[in-house]
């Protein structure tokens, strides 16, 4: 079993930043697609960032040049660093790891999400 622990969200003003971090708990990293999904209240969970085995990375088109997905060098800690947020941007950030490839939504296993508001 994989457990995965998210910290860092919290209240930022617009144009702020924010790094998320999502903490694996005895196992590596560098075997999983890992990635962050964020879902806002009525609104369908969503992929923002995902990085797999290859360290390859991939983003959502509401993020790409404001949000940078990585992992430490240990591959025990992802993080999603969030820049220039935006108020769209409020919603609960989960973590989550994936044994077998990078899906856009059915992943292994979920953190408990950590939340992200961002005020005008």
């Amino acid at each position: 079993q994989v457990q995965l622990v998210e910290s860092g969200g919290g209240s930022v003003q617009a144009g702020g930043s924010l790094r998320l971090s999502c903490a694996a708990a005895r196992v590596s990293l560098s075997s999983f697609c890992m990635a962050w999904f964020r879902q806002a209240p009525g609104q369908e969970r969503a992929r923002v960032a995902r990085i797999d085995v290859d360290d390859t990375t991939r983003y959502a088109d509401s993020v790409k040049g404001r949000f940078i997905i990585s992992e430490d060098n240990a591959k025990v800690t992802l993080y999603l660093q969030m820049n220039n947020l935006k108020p769209e941007d409020t919603a609960m950030y989960f973590c989550a790891a994936n044994r077998l490839g990078c899906p856009l939504d059915a992943f292994d296993y979920w953190g408990q999400g950590t939340q992200v508001t961002v005020s005008s």
